[in-house]
């Protein structure tokens, strides 16, 4: 790999330069960010110290709000301090690390949600076998298997895109670092390096998308042969799981399918899968879910009980 880099800094335009809009991004990204610490962290803290909650889907659960976490945190807090200031500036290096770190959240975030679609086609089309085949011990090794697959995925972007020579100009419109506005600023022609970056997270998002709408299909399928009370169960299960696929999938295809372009509306778009999906997340699953929402009135109760003996 060739490194050609004259650029040090990169310039973030951000969302706006006006200041007062500055102040209201500040306050909307600073509550949607406290808001989707508090709902994952819930969930993580719910789930860790639950005894109800020790099968596999809550298992899954537990790393998707992990990857929430993580994957809000690559952009939130750097955007909320950039907007409060007159111009915010980034190192080159400090940029390449926040696109590494916000795709390999991101596509994490993806193999955990096709992980939990398996979980629910075993659940609901092999319930026998359920235990045998979603052991501990195989969902952890599905995890770790997400975890080396969103590593190389983010490792292979990086590549592509230091391959290039950078030499200027600085200015990336957009809030945070992210592939496609960054190669604007290399002095040689991207057309290849282009397309091979949608190759990668284009597929990624298309196929796993395809993948997980073919797998609720069947899923759905299936509970026709299941009594009432068992279809209106794992209905709502699924319906949690198809609002998230769509939510989190939808804008992220329109932004990573499309190769050398960049439309004005890609930066609000950002926005609803960087922190607007990380903080839906926690509200559709909690909302949605009786065993989540006891376990969680139960920790509750006994940490008022717990304060009360003190």
């Amino acid at each position: 790999m060739q490194l050609n880099i004259n650029v040090t800094e990169v310039i973030l335009l951000g969302l706006t330069q006006d200041p007062s809009r500055k102040n209201i991004v500040f306050a909307i990204f600073l509550l949607f960010y406290i808001g989707t610490l508090l709902g994952n962290l819930l969930i993580i803290v719910t789930v860790k110290t639950s005894q109800a909650l020790g099968s596999p889907m809550y298992f899954f659960l537990f790393y998707l709000s992990l990857s929430d976490t993580c994957f809000s945190t690559t952009v939130a807090p750097r955007t909320i301090v950039d907007s409060l200031q007159k111009e915010a500036s980034i190192s080159f290096t400090e940029c390449i690390i926040q696109i590494f770190t916000f795709h390999f959240f991101g596509c994490l975030e993806i193999f955990i949600l096709i992980l939990m679609a398996v979980d629910r086609y075993v659940a609901i089309c092999k319930p026998l076998h359920y235990m045998t085949i979603m052991s501990r011990r195989v969902c952890g090794v599905l995890v770790a298997i997400a975890w080396m697959g969103s590593c190389v995925h983010s490792l292979v972007q990086i590549f592509l895109a230091l391959s290039l020579p950078f030499c200027g100009p600085n200015v990336i419109d957009h809030y945070f670092c992210d592939l496609q506005p960054l190669l604007k600023l290399a002095c040689s022609d991207t057309y290849l390096i282009n397309l091979l970056l949608v190759s990668n997270s284009g597929a990624i998002c298309t196929v796993s998308f395809l993948v997980l709408m073919f797998s609720y299909v069947i899923i759905l399928h299936s509970l026709r042969n299941h009594s009432a009370e068992g279809r209106r169960k794992a209905l709502s299960t699924c319906i949690s799981h198809i609002i998230v696929v769509i939510l989190f999938f939808g804008p992220c295809i329109f932004i990573y399918t499309r190769p050398a372009t960049t439309f004005p509306m890609d930066k609000m778009i950002s926005i609803f899968y960087s922190i607007g999906t990380p903080l839906l997340n926690p509200l559709i699953y909690t909302l949605r879910n009786a065993e989540v929402k006891n376990a969680m009135k139960k920790l509750w109760r006994k940490k008022i009980v717990s304060d009360d003996k003190k």
